[in-house]
């Protein structure tokens, strides 16, 4: 898809574009307000990193395969859910990425399509992803859960337990140099707090080695615009946290 083709789409469906100013792209007149803000292509400061310590994080030390994963994800019948899923939502993206994405369970489109983030939240993510300078193609995407809630409910207690072995395999397989909690119920999950998002956010978490940054959710920002600058805030965090580990 176009950039200009891509822009009309989201402008259609009411989703404020992050466009960097450095983009090389004329392109159409927007129907909806556009906020520039530039891609970060330069290293950030050193973050003031405030180290959470989270207990009871399980090693990450099994050896396994993606297909191995896969196929027991896919064939998965240890809760309820997989008699009302239409599919699992393994995740997507790269398997030897740096960026690990970890949001809360599949929507109805997800479980529709088999693929995390989609629709119009997933549309905005990968307009966030676009603001760091990175594509979804660079990063890997998945959930705590494999299988929608009926209704779009909140995960409960023993499904988070009966999914978790897949999501810590998944990490395992991956060993990303940073992971985004992607809203509050995947950041308690993940992090195994009952913590809030706002005493979450801003501080750089472990799970295990991998530091761990909490962000708000797509969803979240879309009912919630006025948040958006603190969205970016975050995202600006991660970046410098990623860049100050990795020395760039």
């Amino acid at each position: 898809m176009s950039a200009e083709n891509r822009l009309e789409y989201l402008q259609a469906m009411g989703i404020e574009v992050w466009v960097p100013k450095s983009a090389n792209v004329e392109l159409p007149a927007p129907q909806i307000p556009i906020t520039h803000i530039p891609v970060i292509s330069t290293p950030a400061p050193a973050p003031i990193i405030q180290t959470a310590t989270v207990e009871n994080i399980p090693s990450i030390t099994q050896v396994d395969t993606w297909e191995t994963l896969a196929t027991e994800v896919k064939q998965c019948q240890q809760c309820q859910l997989a008699t009302t899923r239409t599919q699992t939502v393994f995740g997507s993206g790269n398997k030897n990425a740096d960026w690990l994405l970890i949001g809360e369970a599949p929507g109805e489109e997800e479980d529709l399509q088999g693929k995390p983030f989609v629709g119009t939240a997933g549309l905005l993510l990968t307009e966030m992803l676009r603001a760091m300078a990175l594509d979804r193609e660079q990063v890997f995407i998945a959930n705590i859960l494999k299988c929608r809630p009926p209704n779009n409910r909140n995960p409960n207690v023993s499904e988070v337990k009966n999914c978790k072995n897949y999501l810590h395999r998944q990490i395992a397989l991956i060993q990303p140099k940073i992971i985004l909690a992607v809203g509050r119920i995947a950041a308690q999950n993940l992090l195994n707090t009952t913590d809030s998002l706002t005493k979450l956010r801003g501080k750089v978490h472990k799970f295990t080695n991998i530091p761990v940054v909490v962000v708000y959710h797509p969803a979240y920002l879309l009912r919630f615009l006025n948040q958006k600058n603190q969205a970016w805030q975050d995202l600006q965090f991660a970046l410098s946290v990623y860049q100050h580990n990795n020395k760039l």
